[in-house]
């Protein structure tokens, strides 16, 4: 059975400790969080809030984790940058090993990929130095949009504690299928984010539809059950769900999320 959580942008803004209170009821076994919001949009109105500078709500999270019995299944807001050195991360990791988590999140930006390796292998470092494991995720913006490219990069970078993270609506909107998914070494897939889409982009841009429109599992159109049972048996399965319309309409969190939620669960006990 696969552990199941909440992705931070599906709760747009939503300050962490009453995150991990929503997941826990909802029935979650983990989130996914940032230290800060992911982005302006905040239809709920919440206070602003950051983990970096904040020790009291550092605390506070640690305390709603223990007392739910929840965990940060990984921390967004790390990535290779053209001209940025990655060793810029390195307070930012002192705080993700602080707050307990096991797992940061890295993407690049950086198309040449010979200095997405460099970039990578570096922050991997930072992060061993801290007993953190790194995920680096497929997408369109840098230099590993397929499977291909992204087992290149991780021979390449060569690092004990570096895996992939799959994200449902990028794996196979970029092109890549279940028989790709199979040729990834199991240890490779350390985190999978879970939402569904149809195969025509539905926006302007891919970006807008990714931070912000997509749909709970079921509603779209990818194969969905067979990605699930490719996956290694107990890998973590978060829902990347943003629903900004149905936030806009007045719609809150809970009644967004719980359908997601009880979707997805008929997915990994199918799979089980």
């Amino acid at each position: 059975m696969h552990p199941l959580g909440i992705e931070r942008i599906s709760v747009f803004g939503m300050p962490p400790v009453d995150f991990v209170e929503l997941a826990a009821d909802l029935g979650c076994q983990l989130v996914g969080i940032g230290l800060a919001p992911s982005s302006d949009f905040n239809p709920h109105g919440y206070a602003p809030w950051s983990l970096r500078d904040d020790a009291g709500l550092r605390d506070g999270l640690r305390k709603a984790l223990e007392d739910s019995g929840l965990r940060i299944g990984v921390v967004e807001g790390f990535a290779v940058l053209p001209g940025r050195d990655p060793r810029a991360f390195a307070a930012d990791l002192d705080v993700v090993a602080e707050l307990g988590a096991r797992r940061i999140a890295a993407v690049s930006l950086d198309k040449d990929t010979a200095r997405t390796i460099e970039g990578f292998a570096i922050l991997a470092d930072l992060a061993a130095e801290r007993g953190l494991l790194m995920s680096i995720e497929l997408g369109s913006l840098g230099p590993i949009p397929r499977v291909e490219q992204a087992l290149e990069v991780c021979q390449g970078v060569d690092r004990d504690n570096l895996s992939l993270i799959l994200d449902a609506m990028h794996f196979f909107r970029l092109g890549n299928t279940i028989e790709d998914l199979r040729t990834i070494p199991r240890e490779l897939i350390g985190y999978v984010q879970l939402c569904d889409a149809p195969w025509a982009p539905r926006f302007e841009t891919y970006m807008e539809e990714a931070m912000y429109e997509r749909l709970a599992p079921g509603d779209g159109e990818l194969p969905l059950a067979e990605f699930i049972a490719a996956l290694p048996e107990g890998a973590d399965v978060s829902l990347e769900i943003p629903m900004r319309a149905r936030a806009l309409a007045g719609e809150g969190p809970r009644d967004r999320l719980a359908p997601c939620v009880a979707a997805a669960l008929r997915l990994v006990q199918g799979a089980a």
